[in-house]
């Protein structure tokens, strides 16, 4: 993490992208910190995340992250914004959600590149503890639809739920916890119907 906040990597862009090959820490930093952090944080350690996500993760390892998720990031021109709560909500890091919702950092509804909101990201990831704590909060639109127009609309990703991320991978316990919220429309069609 202390590599990853460097402004040296910070800096760094995708356009044009940097050779890649000449550099596979980085590669490794930005796909596997968070499943190193989720598995135990140290004040240290979360201190360092938190420091990495209270600014916007980083263009290239947003996208060395969502290549290696098998994200179709190809279909994307840029990876910004990707905010760290984003990413947190991606590797489903309960305790660096926390701390990002409480310093507020960012807008807990806000998409990101594609329209993803955090809970778009922890959803279909089963991060169930994550989902919990962002439900938590009244301010939260838990039936928001993901990508907001940015796809063609025969895409059949486009305008999906929450609710339909967690269904779809077989998270029930997320599937249970987004239908306590009575806006969560069970019934919402995607763009394909």
């Amino acid at each position: 993490m202390t590599y990853l906040n460097s402004h040296q990597v910070k800096a760094l862009s995708t356009d044009p992208p940097p050779n890649i090959l000449g550099t596979r820490f980085l590669k490794y930093c930005s796909v596997y910190w968070g499943v190193h952090a989720k598995r135990g944080l140290t004040n240290s350690t979360r201190s360092l995340a938190v420091e990495l996500l209270k600014e916007s993760y980083g263009p290239i390892s947003t996208k060395l992250l969502l290549e290696k998720a098998n994200f179709p990031y190809w279909r994307y021109d840029t990876f910004s914004p990707f905010t760290g709560l984003h990413c947190a909500s991606f590797f489903g890091i309960v305790e660096v959600v926390a701390t990002l919702i409480e310093i507020k950092c960012y807008d807990i509804n806000e998409g990101d590149f594609g329209g993803y909101t955090p809970l778009a990201w922890a959803s279909p990831n089963g991060h169930e503890g994550v989902v919990k704590l962002l439900l938590e909060r009244e301010e939260v639109n838990p039936d928001r639809p993901s990508r907001r127009g940015q796809l063609p609309p025969k895409d059949s990703q486009g305008s999906r739920t929450p609710l339909s991320y967690a269904a779809e991978g077989g998270y029930e316990g997320v599937v249970k916890l987004l239908l306590e919220r009575e806006e969560v429309n069970p019934d919402k069609p995607d763009n394909d119907g």
